[in-house]
């Protein structure tokens, strides 16, 4: 007990002789850190049992973040890891997307002129080892597959794999290199004249991609751009700069930021952007957000496109990350954004209640804000005004659309979508490609005659429609079942695409049923 006491003694001894070392700021109570430091000692030394002290203080930095805004956060070095590999534009591996079936890694295609490509896998290639562990039909979690097949650039990695046709165990021995993260999932002329681009989320190569992406469809004489931010969840503020820069004049202002203790932080379009003129429609639904709500804003706000959808998310929250010495992470709100013309789109909260605040999409569809666009509640105290052509825009919950697209709550039946919950289109759509993917290519010159002609085959809906009945799911009646077999036949295709080529091309068959996109072809002819 001394020896508790002591330590407690020392660090209290040495924390007041840094507070007078170093200028605090006023407002911060030196009293309550003390307190902090105290209790964490006094537990770990004096409790009647063992405890975890990792464990035991990221509960408390848990604690204290869940009392504050919605978004301020905490993760561990692995989740930290986990989080921002998406946004920082490259990895170190093997290079392949892949799935799971049959407890058996597949490849779904190897990342062009990554490691796995240059040493000859291919597509439909079952990986079974890895360094000589067996890693197919052992239930061997995702995750644990991915740390095996991932590691420092350079390093060695040796593939036992299977494939279709051939006798025996292939080996490839890799050299693992950095491998791109896009975010870019589709870029392809929607129709005559007109471009579409689907950005996944923010992350730092994004300006680059949207800039690549733009200056292949110019070259296919586009003239006006559908930029599809629909379930985009944002990214960094950085890249929302540098994408609206693709679309603003040059010193265009398309954000700013401000807080307690950050100040203001001004980030205006740069110059170098490709579609600066030419019609431009942006498509934004309910889970648009962050980043994306940045970008859709500016545009809105200087009357450089017309906004198609249904109101953003509503976050106007900026977070910096704030590093801790074993790789851990906290997120923390420093900052709002505000749009060119002054608008904080974030939406209501109450600090410490994220339970209501994770509720507000479900409030909105009961409320039917979703399917009515009169249902939708605007905050007639936050009233702004477009730079250019002065029309009314409003702060204070998300960006709403110029035009408006009420969602379809009739898409799909109950008895789709309980097969659907099991997973069992996804399955059946990669098990089928992955038996067919060279009949499939052999069969059609390319994607567009795949499009145009190819007919999902009855056996695989049956084979999906007896897996569903021996898991208990039936449709209510005929009717019901004709309306989900063509359901199930559009979806099929569409997975089939992506499997036998890449998510572009998925794009291109799933927008051909999307109301937002519909819309905005729509809007795009009709300025014509």
């Amino acid at each position: 007990m001394k020896y508790g006491i002591t330590l407690l003694c020392l660090l209290l001894a040495g924390f007041s002789g840094i507070s007078a070392q170093r200028q605090v700021p006023e407002d911060i109570d030196i009293e309550q850190i003390r307190k902090l430091q105290y209790a964490q000692l006094a537990i770990s030394n004096l409790y009647v049992d063992s405890v975890d002290q990792k464990k035991l203080a990221e509960d408390a930095i848990n604690g204290m973040l869940e009392k504050l805004d919605p978004h301020s956060s905490y993760t561990n070095a692995e989740q930290t890891k986990k989080l921002n590999e998406p946004l920082e534009g490259n990895f170190e591996g093997i290079g392949v997307q892949f799935n799971m079936l049959d407890d058996t890694l597949v490849v779904i295609q190897p990342t062009s002129k990554g490691p796995s490509e240059k040493a000859g896998i291919v597509a439909g290639d079952r990986i079974v080892s890895v360094d000589g562990e067996v890693i197919a039909g052992v239930k061997m979690e995702r995750d644990s597959i991915m740390r095996k097949l991932r590691g420092p650039k350079g390093t060695k990695v040796l593939l036992g794999v299977v494939r279709h046709g051939v006798r025996g165990l292939l080996t490839f021995n890799l050299t693992r290199d950095k491998i791109p993260v896009n975010t870019v999932d589709a870029v392809y002329m929607i129709a005559p004249g007109v471009g579409y681009i689907h950005l996944d989320s923010f992350g730092a190569t994004s300006g680059k991609e949207i800039h690549e992406a733009i200056a292949s469809l110019k070259e296919k004489e586009m003239k006006s751009l559908i930029f599809d931010l629909q379930m985009n969840g944002g990214g960094y503020l950085g890249a929302a700069a540098e994408v609206a820069s693709e679309f603003l004049p040059s010193g265009s202002l398309v954000v700013y930021t401000e807080g307690r203790t950050s100040p203001r932080q001004v980030l205006n379009a740069s110059g170098g952007g490709l579609f600066r003129n030419g019609r431009l429609v942006v498509l934004v639904d309910e889970y648009t957000a962050s980043a994306a709500e940045i970008v859709s804003g500016a545009i809105q706000d200087h009357d450089r496109g017309t906004i198609v959808g249904r109101r953003t998310f509503g976050k106007g929250l900026v977070q910096r990350p704030v590093e801790l010495p074993d790789g851990s992470m906290i997120r923390l709100t420093v900052s709002h954004y505000y749009t060119p013309s002054g608008r904080c789109i974030q939406k209501p909260y109450v600090k410490g209640d994220k339970e209501q605040y994770g509720k507000d999409l479900i409030n909105r569809f009961d409320h039917g804000e979703l399917m009515h666009a009169d249902s939708i509640r605007l905050d007639s105290t936050k009233v702004y005004k477009t730079l250019v052509k002065g029309r009314t825009v409003y702060g204070g919950g998300g960006v709403m659309p110029d035009v408006f697209v009420p969602l379809d709550t009739a898409a799909y039946t109950p008895y789709y979508r309980a097969i659907s919950r099991n997973n069992l289109i996804t399955l059946a759509a990669l098990k089928y490609a992955d038996e067919s993917r060279k009949d499939i290519k052999r069969k059609y010159k390319d994607f567009s005659d795949f499009q145009d002609h190819y007919q999902v085959p009855q056996a695989l809906i049956d084979d999906i429609e007896k897996k569903a009945r021996d898991k208990g799911i039936k449709p209510k009646d005929e009717a019901e079942r004709g309306e989900t077999l063509e359901d199930l036949r559009f979806m099929l295709k569409a997975l089939v695409a992506y499997n036998v080529w890449d998510r572009s091309e998925y794009f291109r068959i799933i927008n051909t049923r999307n109301d937002i996109v519909k819309k905005a072809i729509e809007v795009v002819r009709a300025k014509d």
